[in-house]
């Protein structure tokens, strides 16, 4: 992309430039050698890839959303506050996944690291820190959903796998409140995952949702087969009809 159809200022994109450079001869290692490669499953490549394809459904407009990959001890992150649409490898973050410490910050300026870490709806005083929970079942698509959080590529007698849900099983979802900073949600949404080892999503009250797998495969899947149960949800929440009988 052109520099200047993202900052007309060329000075400043040079002082910026330079300061990445500097930080990344600082780490000691070159840090984009960590986001170049051919191939097209290579996070860096993947991710650029699957944005574009998360716009096309409405997932990621307005700069909103993001996806992270963790290959060994590498997490590769999404910017915030871009057009996911357009998003290049040259766009990543690339973190320690042990120390936390960001090896490669992209060179442009505007870009920011993700922050660190929501009708029928219940409290469970079993699980204070999710004030609600979101639960279906008999549904078809639960079958997409893990158990256990990761679930299991292990297959049982007729197809089914044996880490998924089942058609009777109920699928639950926490629910945490939202907070005006994303960075502050972290504690919550961390006590959410730990009361709800099963679970292989968050969501967040008037924000979005937290959605993980073992591999992206699964975390796409299931992030595909909740987005349809949401939807169906609202409309059987118009219909009267519940989601728990």
């Amino acid at each position: 992309m052109d520099s200047q159809l993202h900052s007309p200022d060329q000075t400043k994109n040079g002082r910026t430039a330079d300061l990445a450079e500097k930080r990344n001869e600082k780490n000691g290692n070159d840090a984009d050698a960590l986001i170049h490669s051919s191939d097209p499953l290579h996070p860096a490549n993947h991710i650029s890839d699957l944005c574009r394809r998360f716009y096309t459904l409405g997932w990621v407009t307005g700069t909103g959303g993001g996806v992270s990959i963790r290959s060994g001890d590498h997490i590769y992150l999404a910017p915030s506050g871009v057009q996911k649409e357009m998003m290049q490898p040259t766009d990543m973050f690339v973190m320690d996944y042990n120390t936390k410490q960001y090896l490669r910050r992209p060179a442009d300026v505007e870009e920011e690291p993700p922050a660190d870490g929501q009708a029928g709806l219940q409290p469970d005083p079993e699980h204070p820190s999710s004030r609600s929970v979101f639960s279906i079942k008999e549904i078809e698509q639960i079958k997409g959903i893990s158990r256990g959080g990761s679930g299991s590529s292990e297959i049982a007698e007729g197809g089914r796998k044996v880490g998924n849900l089942g058609y009777y099983d109920t699928m639950r979802i926490p629910i945490i409140d939202n907070t005006a900073h994303e960075e502050d949600l972290r504690e919550t949404l961390e006590k959410a995952i730990e009361e709800w080892p099963e679970t292989c999503a968050v969501l967040v009250r008037r924000h979005g949702v937290y959605v993980w797998g073992k591999d992206v495969a699964q975390a796409k899947t299931q992030a595909e087969s909740l987005d349809y149960l949401f939807q169906l949800a609202v409309e059987m929440h118009k219909m009267g009809l519940k989601w728990v009988s």
